[in-house]
């Protein structure tokens, strides 16, 4: 087992003069980085940081923000990044709860310290010439030998789910547990020095944590977007890079699709793209491959509590079977269970567990939720799953997903195919309602794409889903809206979907 210092060190060993980082206002070396994040450490052993102290990151994604979370670790500290758009209320209360003794953010939050204790808040402007000119020289940092030892075993990180299903969790990663995902993803993506990536994912999320460590391991360069508001400008930035490897929620190639000209254009540098958060959509997934045929497509699955990914379909798989999510990583078990904790049949539907060197500790102050999620040494997903014949996963949807239309269950995923496959429709969100007769019914929320906005309505788009779906499945109505809300990491908001929907004055007809 292996420490993120000792693969950083690493890297910075062997590529420290090369290009680490590219953004519109400024670059970076692996060496200058290095030297942003030993200034960091310094600063928290200077502060009184200790091994096993918590500090929130709160800033966007920026050499800034690499040097940061590096730093932190470098000083034996946990790193707890923060989105930097969080309401004022939210971080102080995130901050409290994980006992931050340190905290490195975009402004002062001087008034966060805990009972009294020290509270140590650096305040810095990301793209600033030099990373962290407050801060003095490394050179005052602790000698050769003199930093806190680092175990595989000690805590990293505490990530905060995004809280789609109540409040946020502390998710606790280790080194250990990190690092073994972060390798088992470079091995499956055959990633190496030579590679380009495309950072439009938060680096405070799984996700976009996983992009930036995957390249920091193989010291490949990492392209930041200026914004992904206006689409283009990040395809051109693309183009002009030479990006290789680009990653997405099923939400964001949706977005290509239909709000920039990705379908015209050409990308002979791209070499790889993937996709987790979510099943891309059959309709999606065929668009997107007629556009890059030539680029291999990662389908992946994973979780917050699994530091990132549990699974991918390989792309040779991709054509035949694109609702899969493969099988597991190296290092990965996967099985399906029933209620009982039994193995299913091939075919049958269970829940999905994973157990492997990539999953969580456990929940921070949370031991009664832990116990739930980590039980016989599985991590319990929460996903509904099957296998088939040769072993390949697919996710039918979450248990707290399922539409409960009388005594069926009905997956959302299921229904958002099918109008996903009417002409005009961008993005569909399939939620459950309160309904008198039938307990709940489903109503999809649909995005057109621009060029179909006059011409779909929402009886046209109801009228040719329901030769598709049998009685019990079919939609109760469609509300065509401009956008879909999302959690902070792309993921498509549910629950505020089904907040926002009240009853619907007729009940389901009968059939």
């Amino acid at each position: 087992m292996t420490t993120l210092v000792d693969l950083w060190n690493a890297t910075v060993l062997q590529s420290g003069d090369q290009l680490a980082l590219i953004s519109s206002r400024s670059t970076a070396t692996w060496k200058e980085l290095d030297d942003g994040a030993r200034r960091v450490a310094a600063w928290l052993i200077r502060s009184g940081v200790v091994p096993g102290d918590r500090v929130v990151i709160q800033l966007p994604n920026s050499a800034e923000y690499i040097a940061a979370w590096f730093g932190v670790l470098q000083a034996g500290a946990v790193a707890v990044s923060l989105h930097p758009d969080l309401l004022s209320e939210e971080t102080s209360r995130l901050v409290a709860h994980c006992e931050a003794r340190a905290m490195v953010s975009l402004a002062a939050q001087s008034g966060l310290g805990l009972n009294g204790e020290a509270w140590a808040n650096l305040v810095c402007s990301p793209h600033s010439p030099r990373l962290f000119p407050e801060l003095a020289d490394a050179g005052q940092a602790p000698g050769s030998g003199e930093w806190p030892v680092v175990f595989p075993e000690s805590l990293a990180q505490i990530i905060y789910t995004s809280g789609t299903t109540g409040h946020p969790k502390g998710v606790c990663l280790t080194h250990a547990a990190i690092a073994a995902n972060t390798l088992a993803i470079v091995q499956s993506l055959g990633m190496t020095g030579r590679d380009t990536g495309l950072a439009a994912l938060p680096f405070v999320y799984s996700y976009g944590q996983s992009v930036l460590l995957t390249h920091v391991v193989v010291g490949a360069r990492l392209v930041l977007p200026s914004d992904l508001v206006f689409w283009n400008r990040t395809l051109d930035l693309m183009q002009k890079q030479k990006v290789t490897g680009f990653s997405g929620v099923p939400s964001t190639f949706a977005m290509l699709l239909a709000k920039s000209n990705f379908a015209s254009r050409s990308f002979p540098d791209l070499r790889y793209i993937t996709c987790a958060g979510g099943a891309m959509p059959q309709e999606i997934f065929e668009r997107v491959r007629g556009v890059l045929p030539h680029v291999d497509i990662h389908l992946m699955y994973g979780q917050t509590e699994a530091a990132a990914r549990l699974s991918m379909l390989p792309p040779a798989e991709v054509g035949r079977r694109p609702r899969s999510i493969g099988k597991g990583l190296p290092g990965v078990t996967l099985e399906v269970i029933s209620e009982e904790g039994e193995p299913v049949k091939t075919g049958e539907v269970g829940e999905l567990v994973a157990r492997g060197p990539n999953v969580m500790q456990g929940y921070w102050k949370e031991p009664g939720l832990t116990a739930e999620v980590l039980r016989g040494g599985w991590l319990h997903t929460g996903d509904l799953a099957q296998r088939d014949v040769e072993g390949f996963l697919s996710i039918v949807g979450r248990r707290t997903d399922m539409i409960k239309v009388g005594s069926y269950r009905v997956a959302p995923l299921e229904l958002e195919e099918v109008v996903l496959g009417c002409p005009g429709v961008a993005e569909a969100a399939v939620v459950g309602i309160t309904d008198p007769i039938w307990g709940q019914v489903p109503l999809a929320y649909v995005v057109l794409l621009e060029s179909f906005s006059p011409c779909a309505t929402e009886e046209s788009v109801l009228a040719q889903t329901m030769e598709r779906l049998p009685s019990f499945k079919r939609l109760r109505g469609v509300r065509i809206v401009d956008s879909l809300p999302r959690t902070r990491n792309g993921k498509i908001d549910r629950r505020r979907l089904m907040e926002n929907e009240g009853e619907l004055a007729a009940p389901m007809g009968k059939e």
